[in-house]
This record gives C-alpha cells, structure tokens and sequence, in this order.
C-alpha cells in the first residue's frame, strides 16, 4: 500500500508542476488544445506513460479540453509519490 503525502510534501511538489493544483484528494490540471483530435492524441500519450508506471489517471474530455485527477486508489484515494511521478511525465509531454 502506497503512503499518502502531507499537506506539506503536496505543496513542495505543486511548486515544480505548473498549473497543477490539489484538490478533493486529488492533483488536478486541466489541458486545452487546438482540437479534438489533439486532445485526444494527449489522452493517448498519458495513457501509455499511466501504463508503464502502473498508475491510471482519471481522465475527463470534451473537445479541446482534457481534466486530469490523480490520486492513488490504494492510498484510499490520497495523493502519493506516484501520482507526483505520474503528474512529471504529463508535464514532460509538452502538452500545451
């Protein structure tokens, strides 16, 4: 089971994720693109880094615009290190 991070080491990370933000037991960011068909290439992409960590985010999209929630479900819904490690490799997409 994955260890929930504090108010403090959630802040410490937000601080090196911009646009990030945390709420409701979640790390949040909201992308916006050209177009649907961007969109939906950025969902790709993030799924396939989710897939090789092992760590699925929950997705949200309507046209140009896609949500991001992380949280750890093992972590009875909580922030960890791994939704921080999965939070990075979206950022290091370039996705807007």
């Amino acid at each position: 089971m994955s260890e929930p991070l504090n108010t403090t080491a959630i802040a410490d990370a937000l601080a090196g994720l911009p646009g990030w933000t945390h709420g409701e037991d979640r790390l949040k960011k909201t992308f916006t693109f050209a177009d649907f068909s961007a969109a939906l290439g950025f969902i790709v992409r993030v799924g396939l880094e989710a897939e090789k960590l092992g760590h699925h985010p929950e997705l949200f999209n309507v046209y140009n615009r896609v949500e991001l929630a992380l949280c750890t479900h093992d972590a009875d819904g909580k922030v960890t290190d791994k939704d921080v490690r999965l939070a990075k490799r979206v950022e290091s997409l370039g996705a807007v």
